[in-house]
């Protein structure tokens, strides 16, 4: 596969087809990738547990396993990628530092399939690895008179590989910017040597009872790298020097002042 930047749980894959991201186990998000079908799509469904992998020195493989729940065969191709983040956005791109197996499968209705993944270099000794496993499903030809679109799902679980000699130490700083048009651009960096999940933020001029932007996500910042978002226009932050941050994230709720720059 080539080198290429893809935004998380985004992909065009064919003419007729829309991606979807699938619907996995433990209440894990769902995002549809594509646009809302006004005609009659066809899918499979399939599930995956774990839904985040973490590997180490000590432990260098691990296992996934897919089960079908839907009421006819699904093909899946399995991958892991490279995954780092370039002018705030997530970037994936081949790697030979993992592999994974089987790399396609076909899984009976009610079944399960068992799918190894083994990291390939040793740990870095300062700073986490992150790698995505995807698995993308390949649509069946459609059946005699179909007319509607088919739908094949795609998920990516996050994967990630501890530093050996330094504790793993996320941590985010946060900043904000207005531009002419008065959108808003919120940067989080990450300095430490560890990933961190977003879930949810919101932003608020100080002693506003309503906030100007609110985002619920489910984002990553890797280590040593940066996630940006670019939020709606908000009059009401065009005179303010500075912003309200509230987020909850794995490393710990944020309750903050950031300055807001012009």
């Amino acid at each position: 596969m080539n080198t290429a930047q893809l935004k998380e749980n985004t992909m065009a894959h064919s003419n007729s087809t829309l991606l979807a991201a699938v619907r996995v186990c433990h209440r894990a998000a769902l995002s549809l990738i594509g646009f809302a079908l006004a005609a009659t799509a066809s899918a499979g469904s399939f599930q995956v547990n774990p839904i985040r992998i973490e590997l180490s020195k000590g432990i260098t493989t691990a296992v996934v396993t897919v089960r079908n729940d839907g009421e006819e065969p699904v093909v899946l191709q399995s991958s892991v990628l490279g995954w780092t983040q370039e002018g705030g956005k997530d970037v994936y791109a081949s790697t030979s530092e993992a592999l994974i197996t089987p790399p396609v499968m076909t899984i009976a209705p009610g079944a399960e399939q068992i799918v190894r993944v083994g990291l390939r270099r040793p740990a870095d000794p300062r700073n986490e690895l992150a790698y995505r496993v995807f698995l993308q499903e390949v649509p069946p030809p459609p059946k005699p008179g179909f007319t509607g679109l088919q739908v094949a799902l795609r998920v990516g679980i996050p994967m990630f590989v501890a530093p050996v000699a330094a504790p793993p130490a996320p941590k985010l700083d946060w900043s904000a910017a207005i531009g002419a048009d008065g959108a808003i651009q919120l940067i989080a960096q990450n300095p430490g040597n560890a990933h961190v999940k977003i879930t949810d933020f919101e932003l608020r001029i100080p002693d506003a009872s309503e906030p100007i932007a609110h985002e619920s996500t489910l984002a990553y910042v890797l280590a040593g790298q940066r996630r940006e978002w670019t939020l709606p226009a908000a009059p009401r932050a065009k005179s303010a020097s500075e912003l309200r941050l509230k987020a909850y994230t794995d490393a710990g709720e944020v309750d903050t002042a950031i300055r807001l720059d012009r």
